[in-house]
């Protein structure tokens, strides 16, 4: 059995392009077991995204620079915010721990989708399948906590500007952040223990995703999969759509808020505050709702790149959008480069 797992390994490994889903299929060991007799983990799992797409090479490589872009521009916002301690605020805690998931995000999805596809080692053992199931799954979770995060501060500046500094401290935002982390870890968790006590009928598991997806794979067990069901339920509601409802009920009151504004120069400064968060959760939410919306009639290739290419932009745009559509960030720019911290002088 391990020289024959080997030997497809090697296959796969020298001719990914000549090895599709259903021949890795007829290559793998199908075994039957007694009524009694557990069943052990299988030992690879197979991902099997981006079958059948002509240049998709071209793609790869897209990706490979969004990653460097992504590292290099979230890198930078967060190494402005700690030198300026002008922006040493309750928000831009929030913007860094932004910051910081996105470059873990790109970092657990981008490399290893490289590494797979790319470079043909499409085969992943178990423990590693879990452990990029529970990076990518943590990474996405945080972000869009973080993105209700912001949300609520600017929930606070614009309806209660009073009490901003009362409710809305270096404290409470740390402790908020640290919720959203606990949340997401808990989550990801439950989830990556419900899965690794599943058992498979197959040596060799086919994930016909673009990573060791949670959906794919409990569906793919013979043994009793309820609990990964419900967590599978769960997890889009908890992460997805709770957020994702307190931003639209955020901004509602923001919305009715600025109409009870008189004067037109306290209106547009107000409005212009929330341009920049407006933009990231269009970018996070509007492609991933309207995937899983339309996902009984869309393709599996169109799903995988829609959602793969969801993970991989909002991390890049958000450094960018940040930086060109806020006021305060372009002013601590332009005094870091005047003070020649960043681009020092030779002497």
């Amino acid at each position: 059995m391990k020289s024959l797992l080997t030997a497809l390994n090697n296959v796969l490994l020298f001719f990914p392009d000549r090895i599709n889903t259903r021949s890795v299929c007829e290559l793998t060991m199908n075994e039957d077991f007694a009524e009694n007799r557990n069943i052990s983990v299988p030992s690879y799992f197979y991902i099997s995204g981006f079958s059948g797409i002509p240049h998709v090479r071209y793609y790869y490589m897209f990706l490979f620079f969004v990653y460097i872009i992504t590292v290099l521009g979230n890198s930078c916002l967060m190494f402005v915010i700690i030198i300026d301690r002008n922006l040493h605020t309750p928000k831009y805690i929030a913007v860094f721990n932004l910051s910081l998931t996105d470059i873990c995000e790109s970092t657990a999805v981008i490399p290893q989708l490289l590494d797979t596809f790319l470079f043909g080692n499409q085969l992943i053992p178990y423990g590693l399948c879990l452990c990029n199931m529970f990076s990518v799954f943590l990474s996405l979770s945080t972000q869009s906590l973080t993105l209700a995060v912001l949300s609520f501060d600017r929930f606070i500046a614009i309806c209660l500007p009073l009490r901003y500094h009362m409710i809305v401290t270096h404290r409470s935002m740390l402790v908020i952040i640290g919720v959203t982390w606990a949340v997401a870890l808990f989550m990801v968790i439950a989830a990556t223990i419900f899965i690794s006590s599943l058992s498979f009928c197959r040596v060799i598991v086919i994930i016909n995703s673009f990573y060791c997806d949670h959906g794919p794979i409990y569906r793919s067990a013979c043994s009793n999969n309820f609990p990964s069901y419900v967590i599978g339920r769960l997890y889009p509601i908890m992460i997805l759509g709770f957020p994702a409802f307190f931003i639209i009920f955020s901004y509602t009151c923001i919305a009715v808020t600025l109409f009870r504004i008189t004067t037109p120069q306290d209106r547009q400064r107000a409005t212009k505050t929330c341009t920049a968060h407006l933009i990231l959760v269009a970018i996070y939410y509007v492609p991933i709702t309207f995937t899983y919306a339309l996902s009984s009639i869309i393709n599996t290739n169109t799903r995988i790149i829609n959602l793969s290419l969801t993970s991989a932009l909002p991390p890049m745009l958000n450094p960018i959008i940040y930086t060109f559509m806020t006021e305060e960030f372009m002013v601590s720019v332009k005094k870091l480069l005047k003070r020649r911290i960043i681009f020092p002088s030779p002497k």
